[in-house]
């Protein structure tokens, strides 16, 4: 039977989440990929032991999660079940709903009837009584943005949740959602966006509202997709997200230009003593806006190696001006 670690506090650090009472860690682990139907059992469930003997007490999950959508869910829910059931008052698991999840009008985007209708399967699929956080996985343009707050603060009222978040929302967007949330009574705890060193829309004013509102901010794909890590050194390799022609990350993308400035970055990576996986997540740790950074893992291997990250946050001004000329 699986015991935690004693010592699973001690090097992990913890951020406030935005003007909340909860704190986070400064890695959290996401069950986006590795973790359905069509992994291997044995081999995620030590990823997850080992993630929580490390200090990582949030889990991210959403309901399509595997492949299938929905095994991701099933399978974090046998191992809570049956391994750390004792320590559910010391994790912070987090679920979505707001892409396709079943066929029909009623199983995708933001309405109220989906968004309670995933969260109950959700529920029954993890074993759970409540999530800790429950997020609009995305804006729907055609939904009035009340109608989406006003079921996510009737979500936590019902005790389904005890905080609601956002994802994938504009800058425009997540203020005038958070201005209905704060009326409701139901304040927004966190906005999770798409944010790394490729991909920064985020710095175009998401998170300056993040900031103002008292918003947490935990930032997912901090590495591209692979792409910054030392994968794609030399090119393409087989296997990869990118050698798969349904994958997220399109092998059209990876231009000479890109390995090229993978390249520099990891020249500076070496410099600082990191792997560039581990510069990618640093560097977006050094904002204190960011509350966590949202990781995957293969391996426990890999997943110790980015935790790694937290023990080195400092840059100095030429290293950002090296980073931020390559970026350009």
């Amino acid at each position: 039977m699986y015991r935690a670690s004693e010592n699973r506090y001690k090097n992990m650090p913890y951020r406030r989440c935005g003007k909340s009472g909860l704190m986070l860690p400064a890695i959290s682990l996401g069950l986006w990929h590795n973790f359905g139907n069509v992994d291997i059992f044995s081999q995620f469930r030590e990823i997850i032991f080992s993630a929580f003997d490390q200090g990582i007490t949030h889990f991210d999950l959403a309901n399509n999660y595997g492949p299938p959508p929905g095994s991701a869910e099933e399978n974090f829910g046998m191992i809570l079940k049956d391994d750390l059931r004792r320590y559910r008052d010391e994790m912070v698991i987090s679920t979505k709903a707001g892409y396709g999840m079943w066929p029909g009008p009623y199983g995708d985007w933001g309405s109220r009837k989906y968004l309670i209708s995933s969260l109950d399967q959700s529920l029954k699929r993890m074993n759970l009584d409540y999530v800790d956080i429950f997020y609009s996985h995305r804006p729907d343009p055609n939904t009035p943005i009340e109608e989406t707050m006003t079921a996510l603060d009737h979500i936590v009222r019902q005790g389904k949740a005890l905080y609601v978040g956002l994802s994938n929302y504009s800058a425009e967007q997540t203020k005038e959602a958070s201005k209905v949330l704060r009326e409701l009574g139901t304040p927004c705890l966190i906005h999770q966006p798409k944010y790394s060193m490729f991909e920064r829309w985020s710095e175009n004013g998401l998170l300056d509202v993040l900031e103002e509102d008292g918003i947490g901010a935990i930032a997912f794909s901090p590495l591209a997709q692979g792409l910054l890590t030392n994968k794609y050194l030399k090119g393409i390799p087989d296997g990869s997200r990118a050698a798969k022609a349904h994958g997220f990350l399109q092998k059209d993308t990876i231009t000479e230009e890109v390995i090229n400035k993978v390249k520099a970055l990891n020249d500076i990576a070496e410099e600082r003593g990191q792997s560039l996986a581990q510069m990618a997540i640093s560097w977006l740790l050094k904002d204190d806006r960011v509350t966590s950074v949202l990781v995957g893992a293969s391996s426990v291997k890999q997943l110790s190696q980015n935790i790694e990250s937290v023990n080195c946050l400092d840059f100095g001004k030429d290293e950002l001006a090296k980073i931020e000329n390559i970026l350009k």
